[in-house]
This record gives structure tokens, C-alpha cells and sequence, in this order.
């Protein structure tokens, strides 16, 4: 998959294989966190917006991560339902881009990766108002403390605002160092009739 980058990739149908390629190369060889990806969203007025998530899950359907569904970048999905996404493994010298429109995962798999998660992530999500205007570092732990006491020892459900969004990507771009700054960069378009590639000037 290398040479797709290096040399002709006419032969390169699909993203998909080259990302698995170079996500195992990522979880081997990068020290931290490799599942990490940049996510812009826009509000209201267009001004752009970023921030840290991380990829949950991944195939030709698209790319998961999960938020509060109140938070800011929540409310920038809800209105305009479109996302880019970066990942830079620096260990490596690589990027990849995408971006495309974007859809709510089922509340089925919103509730299986939920129950997932360790049970004081799980008791955080009930009482952090993400991206909302906090008192005190003592007003979080309070809440905290007061959802952890509510819930005792049961089970801790998924709130009702906290859900998993899916990136369908209309282009992928993978992007490899190279000396002199003469980097490679392949993007994947996709077309009715599947993917077409092409090579850009760094």
C-alpha cells in the first residue's frame, strides 16, 4: 500500500485498505493515542471549529465518535450535519483527511459502546453539561459525586443526550513527508460509480 503513495496508484480502487494500513502501522508505531483525529465542525455563523475526539470505530460506512449531543460541537452537528476530520501520526510523518456529511449512529450501538466504557466515564456523562459555563472545579466534582450516589451501585444507563455520530466521507486524503517538503498527497473522491483518485501537488 506504500507504493500508492510513493509511486502510481491507478490501480487504487478504494481508501479503506490504505487507512487499515496505515492505522496498524499508527497503533504500533505512534506512542500516543493513535486514535486521535482533529474534528471541525462550523456554527451558526460559519466560523469554523475544532477540537480532540476519538475514532470509536471505522469501515466503508464511515467514522464514529461519540459526544454529548448538547455540547457545542453537538449543536453544530445537529444544525448543518457535515464534518471534516484529521488524523496526524507524527511518528510516522503522515496525515489523513476526510470530510463528508454526517449521521447519528443507532441508539442500539450508542447504548453497547456506552455500556462499554469504565463506570466513572459512564457517571461523567451524566453530570458534565459539556461545553456549558462551569462555577468551580468543586462544582463539577459535586455533581459528579451526587450522580455516583444516585446511581449507587446499579447500572448506569446512557443519557439521552449522549450519542455516537458517523462521518460518511466524500473525500479521503492521505499525505506522507517527504525531504524538501515535495510531500505526497492522494485523495480519494467519491463518485456514483465508486471512488476516483488523484494525485496533488504538495
Amino acid at each position: 500500500m506504500e507504493a500508492l503513495i510513493q509511486g502510481d496508484f491507478s490501480d487504487a480502487g478504494e481508501p479503506y485498505a490504505l487507512f487499515r494500513s496505515w492505522f496498524e502501522e499508527a497503533k504500533q508505531r505512534e506512542p500516543d493515542v493513535p486514535e486521535a483525529m482533529a474534528l471541525s465542525t462550523v456554527d451558526e455563523t460559519g466560523m469554523p471549529d475544532a477540537r480532540m475526539v476519538l475514532l470509536k470505530e471505522w469501515g466503508e460506512a464511515g467514522f464514529v465518535f461519540y459526544s454529548n449531543a448538547e455540547s457545542a460541537k453537538g449543536r453544530q452537528l445537529a444544525a448543518t450535519m457535515k464534518a471534516a476530520a484529521l488524523f496526524h501520526w507524527k511518528s510516522l510523518r503522515r496525515q489523513v483527511r476526510l470530510r463528508g456529511p454526517v449521521e447519528p449512529v443507532s441508539d442500539a450501538e450508542s447504548d453497547a459502546y456506552f455500556a462499554s466504557r469504565p463506570r466513572d466515564s459512564r457517571i461523567g456523562a451524566w453530570a458534565s453539561r459539556q461545553s456549558r459555563p462551569l462555577e468551580s472545579r468543586f462544582a463539577l466534582e459535586k455533581a459528579v459525586a451526587l450522580e455516583a450516589a444516585r446511581f449507587g451501585f446499579g447500572e448506569v444507563p446512557r443519557p439521552p443526550y449522549w450519542r455516537g455520530y458517523r462521518i460518511v466521507p466524500q473525500a479521503i486524503e492521505f499525505w506522507a513527508d517527504r525531504p524538501f517538503r515535495l510531500h505526497d498527497r492522494l485523495r480519494f473522491t467519491r463518485a456514483a460509480a465508486g471512488w476516483t483518485t488523484e494525485r496533488l501537488y504538495p
